[in-house]
């Protein structure tokens, strides 16, 4: 995103405002409620910790693009056929282990290859909703029909914003997604990247591996503040905002607990393993199906520590494209399914 600093009268250096806000929100945690900021900040580092691998992974991957010359050669072989790409990316990301954070760095490191933005949003839409070992845990905790429901609600999640995003692809909304400061912007070693030839033993010329240190470490930087914050968030929301009062605004049946679900379900973060527990618990306690699948498709894909990620990446109008199928993938998914039941 547009790295968010401001200049000090007589201080050439700049103050970047994700760090001190990190720092206000520990500050306050530390003033208001100190017996909370150690398991915070542990929340915080193992949550971080286990995105790293993925972070890793996508930093290593979008520096030795720029360092080699070869992020056109990994951009053509995702042009072509629009619709099969879309349809793959739908139904890898429905199977793919991420949560809505981990997979920020993959979509970071797809936009700065030049992969089509509606692949990339099919991806991006259907792979925090479902993965294996939360389709056993869905399974266990609400019933196999629900489990399988939300497998498909994904790929069709998915399917829906990558075809939405094709069907407006002439137009200026989805125009340069990707922030000027987004990981893997920029121009790598100076040469462009869609015409000249990949060197893919880039360590043999100094300039490149040069190119390669230095993408490496602002885009490491970049993705760790943002994906820190959404973490502290994410501890403060789970701490303080109780899952039951969330989901007990839920209950009834009809239409209107389907949107509130799909409402109250961006906002409100709810880890997906933990939730598919406490919902079942509710259905059993008369939360209608509908407003069950909302809130967890809703929870899924547009919470906020995951719409903050979004946010660092993706320029304005392409996020609140994200959060609109968000909401509204969450409430066709809720009605389709109280109807099914």
């Amino acid at each position: 995103m547009t790295d968010q600093t401001a200049h000090i009268p007589g201080n050439p250096k700049k103050i970047d405002k994700v760090w001190v806000a990190i720092g206000l929100i520990l500050a306050a945690v530390a003033i208001l409620v100190p017996a909370e900021l150690i398991p915070t900040i542990k929340f915080t580092a193992q949550a971080l910790g286990g995105t790293g691998i993925y972070i890793g992974f996508a930093v290593f991957m979008v520096a030795y693009l720029k360092a080699s010359g070869a992020e056109g050669v990994v951009a053509q072989a995702f042009k072509g056929n629009q619709v099969r790409m879309i349809i793959l990316a739908a139904l890898v990301g429905g199977l793919a282990p991420f949560c809505s954070c981990e997979v920020i760095p993959f979509i970071a490191a797809l936009l700065a290859m030049g992969v089509p933005l509606a692949a990339v949003m099919a991806f991006w839409l259907s792979s925090p909703i479902m993965d294996p070992p939360m389709f056993l845990i869905t399974t266990g905790a609400i019933s196999f029909d629900f489990a399988v429901a939300k497998t498909i609600a994904a790929v069709g999640f998915g399917l829906f914003g990558g075809f939405s995003v094709m069907a407006l692809g002439g137009t200026r909304l989805f125009a340069d997604p990707l922030r000027a400061e987004a990981p893997g912007s920029g121009c790598g070693c100076g040469t462009n990247p869609f015409t000249d030839k990949p060197v893919w033993k880039f360590w043999t010329e100094s300039p490149r591996v040069q190119s390669f240190i230095q993408t490496a470490k602002s885009n490491a930087i970049f993705l760790l503040k943002w994906l820190m914050l959404a973490y502290l968030i994410e501890a403060i929301m789970i701490r303080f905002v109780p899952a039951e009062w969330i989901a007990g605004v839920l209950g009834g049946e009809g239409v209107g607990p389907i949107v509130l679900g799909a409402l109250i379900g961006g906002p409100a973060y709810l880890n997906g393993y933990a939730a598919a527990p406490l919902v079942g618990g509710l259905i059993d306690q008369g939360m209608s199906q509908g407003a069950a699948m909302s809130f967890m498709m809703a929870g899924s894909v547009s919470c906020i520590p995951a719409a903050i990620a979004v946010w660092a990446i993706v320029k304005p109008k392409v996020f609140a494209t994200y959060i609109t199928f968000g909401f509204t993938g969450s409430l066709i998914a809720g009605l389709l399914w109280a109807a099914w039941v």
